[in-house]
C-alpha cells in the first residue's frame, strides 16, 4: 500500500482519515466564498492606492487595457485550477495542489512559501491601514500615532478569525459590498456626464498599452487579484464545495477584472487622456486622485464617505489574509511539516483559532518594531514588506500551473488545453513576473542598493528550501503521512 501510494496511485480520498480536530463544514455558500476573496482584493484600497500609482509608473492610460490582459491571464490560470479543484479538496490551496501534482517535497516548499508571503501581505497592509487611519482621522482633529490604528486592526481580527468562519464572512461581506456601491457610484456619474471630454476606447489602443511600462502596469493590475485562490483555501467549509468552489472562482475573478477594467477605463476619462498624468504629478499625494474625482463629479459627503470606506477596504482586506494564514497554518499542523498543535480546531468555533493567535502575535511584533524604530507605516512596512507577499503568490501560481501539468499527465480526464496549454502559457507569465520583481525588488520598493534590497527577496526561496527539508524530514519519519500530503478531505 505504501509504495502505491508514494508512486501516486492511490485516490487521494483514500489517504484521509476521519477524525476531530475538523474546519467548520457547510458554512459557507457560494456569495459567502466569493465575498471572502474579493475582500482580499480590497476594491477601494485598489481603486484609490494602486490605479493611481499603476497609472503614473507604468503605462498610463494603458491600465485599463492592461487590467483586461491580466484577467484574461487569470482566467487561463484558472482553467486548470478549477479542474483540479474537483479533484483536490484541501484547505491547503496551493500547497495541496504542488503537493499533489509535483510531490510531496513541493508541497511543503510551497506551504511555507505560502506561510511567509500571506504573512508579509498581512503585515505590510496592516501598516498601510494604521498610516491612512492616522492621516485620515487627524484631519478630523484626532491625532494619534499610526500604530494605535494598527494595534487595534490587529485585536479586532484576531478576534473574527478566533471565531467562526462565517462571522468574518458576514463583516467582510458588509464592508466589501459597501465599497463597491461607492466606487460604482462615481463610476456612474462619470459615466453619465460623458467624463471629462467625452467617452473614448483610446486607453484600449496599442499606443496606449504601450506608452510607458507595460511590465510596471502589469504587476500592479495583478495585485488587484491577490488572494484569489480563497476559493480552494474554503474548500472544506464550503456547501456543495465540487460545484460550489468552481463557480466562486470564475465569478472571483471576473467580478475582480470587470470591476477594475471599467473603472480604471472610466477614471481616465473622467480627466481626459490628455491631463491624466498631468493632474496625477501634481498632486501632493497621488492615492488622493480618486476622491478628487468623487468631489468633482458627486460631490456631498461622498468624498468623505469614501475616505471612511478606505480604512474599512483595508481591515477587509487585512481580516482575509489573516483567515488565510491561518488555514494555511493548521493544514501544515494537520499534515506534520510543523507541529501538530497547528493542525488543532477549537472545540465549540472549528476554527483554525492556534494560527489565528500565532499570526495575531507575530502582527504585534512587526508593528511594536517598526513603530519602536519610528519607521514609516506605508512607506517602510508596507512598501518594504508586502512585495515579499506578491513575490510569494507568483512564485506559487508558477508552481500551481507546472502542477496542474503534473496532475493531470498521470489521472487524465481534461483537455489538453485544460492540462497543458492554458496552464503552462500562463504559468510563462507568472514565472517572468516573478524574476522581474525578483531582480527589480530595489527599484520597486525603494531599497535600491541596500542591503534589504537582497535580503527581503530573497526570504522566499529561503521559505521554499526550508519547506522542502521539513518535507524530506516528514518522508523519512512518516511515508504515509508524506504520501498523503494535500491529500482531499471528505
Amino acid at each position: 500500500m505504501e509504495d502505491k501510494l508514494l508512486a501516486g496511485t492511490v485516490d487521494a480520498d483514500q489517504l484521509v482519515p476521519g477524525g476531530a480536530h475538523q474546519l467548520r463544514r457547510n458554512s459557507l455558500g457560494l456569495v459567502a466564498v466569493v465575498f471572502m476573496v474579493v475582500s482580499a482584493a480590497a476594491p477601494l484600497t485598489t481603486v484609490a492606492g494602486t490605479v493611481p500609482i499603476a497609472f503614473l509608473l507604468g503605462n498610463g492610460t494603458g491600465v485599463p487595457a492592461t487590467y483586461l490582459f491580466v484577467t484574461l491571464v487569470m482566467l487561463a490560470f484558472s482553467v486548470g485550477y478549477v479542474a483540479m479543484s474537483r479533484h483536490v479538496r484541501n484547505a491547503g490551496a496551493f500547497y495541496a495542489y504542488a503537493a499533489q501534482g509535483l510531490g510531496g517535497c513541493w508541497g511543503g516548499a510551497t506551504a511555507m512559501v505560502a506561510l511567509v508571503a500571506y504573512n508579509a501581505l498581512q503585515f505590510g497592509l496592516i501598516g498601510l491601514l494604521g498610516g491612512v487611519a492616522a492621516s485620515m482621522f487627524s484631519s478630523f482633529g484626532l491625532d494619534l500615532p499610526w500604530w494605535n490604528y494598527s494595534f487595534l486592526a490587529v485585536a479586532l481580527v484576531g478576534i473574527l478569525g478566533y471565531r467562526q468562519v462565517d462571522l468574518s464572512a458576514k463583516v467582510l461581506g458588509l464592508l466589501v459590498f459597501l465599497e463597491y456601491v461607492i466606487v460604482l457610484v462615481v463610476d456612474f456619474v462619470i459615466l453619465g456626464k460623458g467624463g471629462a471630454h467625452g467617452l473614448s476606447t483610446h486607453p484600449f489602443d496599442l499606443h496606449a498599452i504601450f506608452s510607458g511600462s507595460f511590465s510596471v502596469s502589469v504587476l500592479f493590475c495583478l495585485g488587484s487579484f491577490m488572494g484569489f485562490e480563497a476559493t480552494t483555501i474554503y474548500a472544506e467549509e464550503a456547501r456543495n464545495p465540487e460545484v460550489t468552489i468552481p463557480r466562486a472562482t470564475y465569478v472571483a475573478v471576473l467580478v475582480i477584472g470587470v470591476f477594475f477594467v471599467f473603472t480604471s477605463w472610466l477614471m481616465v476619462a473622467g480627466v481626459g487622456s490628455a491631463r491624466l498624468l498631468p493632474d496625477i504629478r501634481a498632486l501632493k499625494d497621488p492615492t488622493t486622485f480618486f476622491f478628487k474625482l468623487a468631489g468633482r463629479y458627486v460631490g456631498g459627503p461622498v468624498p468623505v464617505i469614501a475616505r471612511l470606506l478606505l480604512v474599512s477596504s483595508l481591515f477587509a482586506a487585512v481580516s482575509a489574509f489573516h483567515n488565510y494564514i491561518a488555514r494555511y497554518s493548521y493544514v501544515a499542523g494537520r499534515e506534520g511539516l510543523i507541529p501538530a498543535i497547528f493542525g488543532r480546531t477549537h472545540s465549540a468555533h472549528q476554527s483554525p483559532h492556534v494560527g489565528s493567535v500565532a499570526q495575531t502575535i507575530g502582527a504585534v511584533i512587526v508593528v511594536t518594531l517598526f513603530a519602536a524604530l519610528h519607521l514609516d507605516p506605508i512607506l517602510n512596512l508596507f512598501t518594504w514588506v508586502a512585495q515579499i507577499g506578491g513575490l510569494g503568490v507568483l512564485g506559487m501560481m508558477t508552481i500551481t500551473s507546472l502542477a496542474v501539468v503534473g496532475f493531470f499527465r498521470r489521472h487524465g480526464g481534461v483537455s489538453v488545453w485544460t492540462s497543458m496549454v492554458l496552464p503552462l502559457s500562463s504559468g510563462l507569465v507568472m514565472a517572468f513576473l516573478f524574476v522581474y520583481i525578483f531582480v527589480n525588488f530595489g527599484d520597486l520598493t525603494g531599497t535600491r542598493g541596500a542591503t534589504l534590497g537582497i535580503v527581503l527577496p530573497s526570504l522566499i526561496p529561503l521559505a521554499a528550501l526550508v519547506g522542502w527539508a521539513l518535507a524530506r524530514r516528514l518522508r523519512a519519519s512518516d511515508p504515509q503521512a508524506y504520501a498523503g500530503m494535500g491529500a482531499s478531505r471528505p
